[in-house]
């Protein structure tokens, strides 16, 4: 039975792409899956499987997602009371920590436990935001998610960030990437996945990773 995706649009993710990257994915693994960019709570709810992009600030994104009515509860009860594989892009990933900390102190999910804080490189000429192609690292536990399959050893992934998520459970960093020091690239736990990076513009790699959370059963 074909499972359907919702792609959740509240004003703050490169929707078109994000769309296109999953299609392709779903087509790459044979699944007759049914994609769907939705601002209704109501279809979030139903989904089998959520998708939450991101582009922009961490506070505005929150704004945008509480602005749309139900939304927030309509997420909570399909990832976490029903379980719904869930993953997380840039400021999607970064919305699952505790707290967010660009331009204010705002509240995030409290999914995954950590702080999204500003990137502060230790070494001299990186700059802000960090911007381009980087090597995913895993670690133990990413090495062992079946959803990271796609992986191999000296993937890059196409980078866009000033903030990063800091975790405190370092079981739940999967992967990170070093910019002067670890960022994390990759966070999860249980049904949760999350991307620093884009993989709707990480050619390959992050089809292959797309694959792999549509085949994925927590």
């Amino acid at each position: 039975m074909a499972e359907t995706i919702a792609i959740i649009d509240y004003g703050a993710g490169n929707l078109h792409s994000a769309e296109k990257t999953v299609v392709r994915a779903a087509a790459d693994a044979g699944l007759d899956h049914r994609v769907i960019v939705t601002s209704d709570a109501k279809t979030v709810r139903r989904a089998d499987r959520v998708v939450l992009p991101g582009v922009g600030a961490f506070g505005a994104c929150r704004q945008g997602l509480a602005a749309i009515p139900g939304m927030q509860e309509a997420l909570k009860e399909a990832v976490i009371e029903n379980a719904a594989p869930f993953l997380g892009i840039c400021v999607g990933m970064q919305l699952m920590a505790d707290r967010g900390f660009e331009h204010g102190d705002h509240e995030g999910f409290g999914w995954i436990a950590g702080d999204v804080t500003a990137i502060k490189p230790q070494a001299a000429g990186l700059k802000i935001p960090h911007m381009g192609w980087n090597e995913i690292v895993l670690t133990d536990n990413g090495r062992r998610h079946p959803a990271l399959k796609g992986l191999a050893p000296g993937d890059h992934a196409y980078f866009v960030h000033s903030y990063h998520l800091v975790t405190q459970n370092m079981s739940q960093k999967l992967a990170y990437t070093e910019y002067g020091h670890p960022i994390t690239a990759i966070v999860g736990w249980d049904n949760l996945l999350g991307f620093q990076f884009h993989p709707e513009k990480s050619q390959a790699v992050g089809r292959r990773l797309i694959t792999a959370f549509l085949q994925w059963k927590p």
